[in-house]
């Protein structure tokens, strides 16, 4: 579904990818790890069109997409949800949600993925005329995915949905990214700095250093990798 080419992103003068090269296949959760600043933020933002590649291939469902404009890549199927949520906080949880599904047409299919969100984060179905600022941590996280899935997304990027949760919130979090995997056959490509919860989570994996890829393969053959284990598992 997806395939990076040999990609390099620069920030000016600094490059930040140095050459990325990755695939992800229909249904599969593929976690992307590394320490900060490694660049994996930086690997999704190029994928959606934020930031643009410098030069190399993106290809999603055959077709070349890094000149792509932003919206153009939601319309053809991707949803991000970013780093530290980013919400829109003076809007309520309703229309967070609404503002996912923006470029869709399709009325009816739209209210049944509103329901289907509801049935998964019941808590937002509670808060869904609150302000969007309101909400703990956790909650917000769940309306950040849930505004990305209104999208009706072929793939999801998940940005550190981790990121400031509790242990309890973390795996609430996870299993429910499990859930969307499993339940809407929905391909996921996972960045996130619990190297532990998310290869547990996926099904392969790639461990980025300094903007490139050094290591990648089955998540369960990662897990027992000692170098894996040494740097990233603290073990």
């Amino acid at each position: 579904m997806l395939k990076l080419i040999d990609v390099q992103t620069c920030y000016g003068n600094i490059r930040s990818l140095k050459g990325v090269s990755l695939t992800v296949a229909e249904g599969e959760i593929v976690s992307l790890i590394g320490a900060n600043g490694a660049g994996k933020t930086t690997t999704l933002m190029s994928i959606s069109g934020i930031v643009a590649a410098s030069s190399g291939q993106i290809i999603f469902n055959q077709q070349r997409i890094e000149r792509t404009d932003p919206d153009k890549i939601v319309a053809a199927g991707i949803s991000q949800v970013p780093e530290g949520r980013r919400i829109f906080p003076g809007m309520s949880v309703l229309e967070n949600l609404e503002m996912g599904a923006f470029l869709r047409e399709d009325s009816r299919k739209t209210r049944e993925d509103m329901e289907y969100v509801f049935d998964l984060f019941p808590i937002l179905n509670k808060r869904r005329h609150q302000a969007g600022g309101t909400l703990s941590g956790g909650e917000q996280q769940m309306l950040a995915i849930s505004r990305a899935l209104m999208a009706r997304p072929k793939l999801l990027l998940l940005d550190e949905p981790s990121l400031g949760l509790s242990p309890l919130l973390t795996n609430q979090i996870f299993e429910m990214i499990k859930k969307i995997n499993t339940e809407q056959h929905m391909t996921i490509f996972l960045v996130e700095q619990n190297a532990y919860m998310a290869l547990k989570l996926s099904h392969r994996g790639y461990v980025m250093e300094n903007g490139s890829i050094i290591l990648e393969g089955k998540a369960a053959a990662l897990l027992t990798d000692s170098n894996v284990k040494k740097a990233y598992l603290g073990i």
